[in-house]
């Protein structure tokens, strides 16, 4: 799954995936302002969060 931030409501959709234990979601074009490298870290650890890379390597990968 690819979770835009173009909206503030991307947070408590964020927030319902990890409820109901989804992972491998990629967060992008940019990361918010409130993950710091700790956070993405925890997040990356615990969550299999992905920040986005380009839409060729992000298609490759999401079609594995």
């Amino acid at each position: 799954m690819v979770l835009s931030w173009y909206e503030q409501k991307a947070v408590a959709i964020l927030l319902t995936l990890f409820h109901l234990g989804i992972k491998d979601i990629r967060l992008g074009p940019t990361l918010p302002a409130f993950v710091s490298p700790n956070v993405l870290d925890a997040l990356v650890k615990n969550f299999d969060i992905k920040p986005i890379s380009s839409p060729e390597e992000d298609l490759a990968a999401i079609l594995q």
